[in-house]
């Protein structure tokens, strides 16, 4: 028993390193880190500021905004209504939203849980500072067209997952927000969790920050609607957390087999299958199953690992819009598996921000099979497209969210080369990196491109 307390203390030792370390060298302000054994607390820790301007330090308190780590609520939600027979998870959504478009005809409860749907992101003329009601959410919904063929592919859909929130009113005759509170929050003594409403008196409630131009900046302002929508909009403690995170050992609110179908990795029309159930990533590691998921909202970040086949989970919420989510997350991981180690290359100051978007722009291209030929040389075109473009794409593609890892890269190396630009990222995943190696001349066109396995 005495190994087994200095062994917790001297992770716990090495976990205030690391988080202290990244939020100097990441300016986070403020972490709220637990480490759970079997659902039990086996460290707690707070570090930071919850506000910078009133100097209010973090706590196991703290209010936090969730982001995308609420989907796992959504889809639990969803879930409770399907062990009850209220929906079926393979029933087409046309019946439930009998106005909805042809496009629509072939979606299922499954596609939109596991992002398989074809619905992209928010169309581009959504406006995040106008309240909308759930009917107008709705109609801007069924107006955007699907990306792809419904089932064909994956791709991360914020709206598939405000359409689940819909249809859990459509079912309930209850906002998704109260049938959580009542199914969910209550019956797990979740006290803080909520609906995020910036009118009401929350106490303990954090601010969000983000950075701009290195400088540390309030959290921008969104409407109120926009603070409701079922992909991402709850606050809760990391003591709230930690009441989820033992209630997964449990039948309560949700039965383990239907966990473990929230689990499952989603398949596809063509047999592959993608490394995500509804409302988590579930991957492997060797022979390590590792079921997690981040949030991004409004200067907040969030994470959760859990690794249920030895009962760890590790959880953080941060006020930072600008934190290395999957690398912070990672970093927790590897305390306790080496398999996780990040690679040895340190970032360094990017002073060329502007050349950092350039690749960003074009990973993403890569990714969505859209590379703009015309940003290349003459030579590195013939040799890019298109089959090493495809390559990229695919290697992009494999990743557990690609936009999430290509908007958080870091420069690990700027050097020049024979006339040329070269810069170097990283690009780090839950359970891999990728490097990407690309060289520029001096009219701003890419001579080389390279991304891999690191």
């Amino acid at each position: 028993m005495l190994f087994f307390c200095a062994a917790i203390s001297a992770r716990a030792d090495e976990i205030d390193r690391y988080v202290k370390a990244e939020m100097q060298r990441q300016k986070i302000p403020g972490v709220s880190l637990a480490v759970l054994r079997g659902g039990k607390i086996e460290t707690l820790k707070s570090y930071g500021l919850a506000n910078v301007e009133h100097q209010i330090p973090v706590k196991p308190e703290t209010v936090f905004q969730s982001g995308s780590i609420a989907k796992q609520f959504t889809a639990m939600a969803v879930m409770i209504l399907v062990e009850e027979g209220k929906i079926a998870l393979d029933d087409k959504i046309i019946k439930y939203f009998p106005d909805a478009p042809e496009a629509w005809k072939n979606i299922t409860v499954r596609h939109l849980l596991t992002h398989t749907s074809g619905m992209g992101d928010y169309p581009p003329e959504f406006d995040l500072r106008r309240d909308y009601t759930e009917d107008e959410y709705l109609a801007f919904i069924k107006k955007s067209p699907l990306i792809f063929e419904t089932g064909a592919k994956w791709d991360y859909s914020n709206i598939g997952y405000v359409t689940l929130g819909a249809l859990v009113r459509k079912v309930t005759g209850k906002f998704y927000g109260d049938f959580l509170q009542e199914r969910i929050f209550k019956p797990l003594n979740m006290t803080t969790a909520r609906i995020i409403s910036e009118a009401d008196i929350v106490p303990n409630r954090a601010a969000g920050y983000r950075l701009e131009n290195g400088e540390l900046k309030n959290q921008e302002w969104v409407s109120p609607s926009t603070n409701t929508t079922a992909d991402g909009s709850l606050y809760f403690t990391i003591l709230d957390l930690a009441k989820w995170d033992a209630a997964l050992y449990t039948d309560r609110p949700l039965k383990q087999s239907s966990l473990a179908q929230m689990w499952m990795p989603a398949k596809l029309t063509d047999g592959k299958t993608k490394d995500y159930g509804f409302g988590w990533h579930t991957t492997r590691i060797g022979n390590r199953r590792v079921i997690h998921h981040g949030g991004a909202w409004q200067g907040f970040k969030s994470y959760i690992v859990r690794f249920p086949d030895d009962k760890l989970t590790i959880i953080y919420l941060a006020n930072s819009w600008d934190t290395k989510d999957m690398k912070l997350a990672r970093g927790l991981a590897a305390i306790f598996y080496p398999e996780f180690a990040l690679p040895n290359a340190q970032p360094i100051e990017d002073k060329e921000p502007k050349t950092t978007a350039l690749v960003r722009r074009v990973l993403l291209q890569f990714a969505r099979g859209k590379a703009d030929a015309e940003l290349f040389t003459a030579e590195a075109r013939a040799k890019t497209f298109p089959a090493r473009a495809a390559q990229i794409g695919e290697s992009l593609n494999s990743l557990s969210l690609p936009i999430a890892v290509i908007y958080t890269n870091e420069l690990v190396e700027r050097r020049d080369e024979n006339n040329l630009r070269v810069y170097r990222y990283l690009l780090n995943d839950m359970t891999r990196s990728l490097s990407c190696t690309v060289k520029l001349t001096k009219d701003e066109k890419i001579a080389d491109f390279q991304l891999r396995e690191e």
